[in-house]
């Protein structure tokens, strides 16, 4: 049982909230009351979960060396010795093809977009994050595919304007976190590209990078084709930015990036709760 246990803990089911942003597309198309395609998009959400964790075990087996100098990172699984690296290859195996055929069989570009994004985290473990700046572009990135992948899979267009802001909402979460990694180093982690980064290059990158969140996200609604009172969501938006910042800040760097975060603190929650009220709102009577 130890071993199902730790098993299941490697597949990081905490993660798995990063990949609602495959809801994007079904939400802002006024999908949302389509059952029929809520299950295909709850069916993409499982698919790419079961992708995501194939990708964190993959993780594990490639940095399990340097895992064990890491004060927090050594405890893994796989780094301490209680998941066996045999077993992690054959799981992550099992769970891409699971994933693939899976996509395919939902729709064939989706399982393209699941392809792409498995491609494009194996060059991250085992190059692009070793490089500094490619390394924050790359996550992000991933996060573009899940959108993308939201709105194939039932067929609907995307706003350049979601793709940009998802982009830079996400590059902000990634550069947020290297910098936690970096105060909670102080130049000895895990990571060998955080000796390329320093918190003053880091708090640079941010000052260019959450303007740019707020402006594409305030075009999006601007723009929108349903109802411009999104506009009335940005003020949420600025809310939840800055307190992510506050609590980055504030609380104890030994976490595993802004799904802790959104866990730990309340006011994130019921930011994003609120957010999610309004524009359902705003959509389904202010048009």
């Amino acid at each position: 049982m130890d071993i199902i246990k730790n098993l299941f803990y490697s597949l990081r089911p905490k993660q798995w909230v990063k990949n609602l942003f495959i809801f994007a597309a079904l939400l802002f198309s006024l999908e949302f009351n389509n059952k029929t395609k809520i299950a295909e998009v709850f069916v993409g959400f499982g698919l790419f979960c079961v992708a995501a964790s194939s990708v964190y075990l993959i993780n594990d087996i490639v940095d399990r060396v340097r895992d064990r100098e890491h004060p927090i990172k050594r405890f893994r699984p796989v780094a301490s010795g209680a998941l066996p690296v045999s077993m992690a290859i054959i799981v992550a195996i099992l769970f891409i093809l699971l994933a693939l055929i899976g996509g395919f069989l939902l729709q064939p570009v989706f399982a393209l977009i699941v392809a792409g994004y498995i491609i494009l985290n194996f060059l991250y473990s085992f190059w692009l994050k070793h490089i500094v700046i490619i390394d924050v572009l790359s996550i992000a990135c991933g996060f573009v595919l899940r959108v993308i992948g939201g709105a194939v899979i039932i067929a609907v267009p995307f706003s350049p304007w979601l793709i940009f802001c998802t982009f830079f909402l996400t590059l902000f979460l990634a550069i947020s976190k290297r910098r936690n990694e970096l105060r909670l180093s102080e130049g000895r982690g895990s990571r060998s590209v955080l000796n390329s980064y320093s918190l003053a290059f880091i708090d640079q990158m941010n000052i260019i990078v959450l303007p740019l969140t707020l402006i594409t996200y305030t075009f999006y609604t601007f723009s929108s084709e349903h109802s411009r009172l999104l506009m009335l969501t940005v003020p949420i938006v600025l809310y939840g930015l800055l307190r992510y910042m506050y609590v980055n800040e504030r609380r104890p760097v030994d976490n595993d990036g802004p799904t802790d975060a959104l866990f730990a603190d309340g006011h994130l929650q019921m930011t994003i709760i609120l957010w999610i009220f309004v524009v359902i709102v705003i959509l389904l009577y202010a048009r």
